[in-house]
């Protein structure tokens, strides 16, 4: 990939972590103040985690994205509550997806309707994000995706990218996502320098039932990480060069997932920025 076009993405990051509890210090000490964080939530464990370390982050002058899920909601006045209790710590982006709890906690079932209703609240947050689905989605059709985002348009600011590891698969898809006339600057989603074994072992720290669920979801991963060579986010974004600079790709940054190996993903990050730089 050409130099400059590698190193604005690399300028552009957004890092998801998971709230454990050695994710607020790590964040403090290796995560710059114009790095974006996002922090995800857990169907097992609710949304407080979620937005307890939001708090916590915020105060400390990180700019915070919580990840707000339809199916964590209640109710309207739920996300009420919850979209004070953010603004009032600061936060002006979130990011809305359906999520994976099952049952939903109330009547929400997908991502839209909770988009409406921030709209009837007088839309308090300048900033909403909503997921992409670059590789086939297990329960939904491709082309429902695109479509979803395209209903989400007049409420959501952004796109973000899920996983995917095929550049080709990738390029495809936001060229069909622009064919189709969702004009939302996309987040490219790309798994940091994990090991497979510290995902793994991530995987199991996060609940009996929830660890299940994740490693059932998520099984191609773990191939993918296992395979010959291993796994190198810079091979991915060479290889998606063209995908991810044509000015018509309408890409913004990248949505770096750590799986909470905060350290060595920002370790990776400045040290590919010092060899371009070289």
């Amino acid at each position: 990939m050409a130099a400059t076009g590698l190193r604005a993405l690399l300028d552009s990051v957004r890092y998801e972590v998971l709230p454990a509890g050695a994710t607020e210090d790590k964040v403090l000490a290796h995560v710059p103040r114009d790095v974006v964080v996002t922090v995800t939530a857990s169907p097992v464990k609710g949304l407080e985690p979620t937005l307890a370390l939001t708090e916590r982050l915020a105060a400390h002058g990180h700019r915070v994205v919580p990840h707000v899920p339809a199916r964590l909601l209640r109710d309207e006045v739920h996300l009420k509550e919850v979209a004070d209790r953010l603004r009032e710590c600061g936060v002006d982006d979130v990011f809305v997806p359906a999520g994976d709890a099952d049952p939903p906690a109330g009547s929400y079932e997908g991502a839209l309707p909770v988009l409406r209703a921030l709209g009837e609240l007088g839309s308090p947050f300048a900033r909403v994000g909503v997921t992409g689905y670059p590789e086939s989605h297990p329960l939904i059709h491709d082309d429902i995706t695109i479509q979803s985002m395209w209903d989400k348009r007049e409420h959501a600011t952004y796109v973000v990218s899920n996983l995917c590891f095929d550049p080709r698969v990738l390029g495809d898809w936001i060229v069909r996502l622009r064919r189709r006339g969702v004009t939302l600057p996309v987040h490219v989603g790309v798994a940091g320098p994990v090991q497979r074994a510290k995902l793994l072992a991530m995987a199991t720290k996060i609940g009996v039932g929830e660890s299940t669920r994740f490693l059932t979801k998520h099984a191609s991963w773990f191939v993918r990480f296992a395979a010959p060579g291993g796994y190198a986010p810079e091979r991915l974004l060479t290889r998606a060069e063209q995908a991810l600079t044509a000015p018509s790709a309408g890409v913004a940054g990248l949505h770096l997932f750590t799986f909470n190996q905060i350290a060595e993903t920002e370790r990776w990050r400045r040290e590919l920025r010092d060899r371009l730089d070289g």
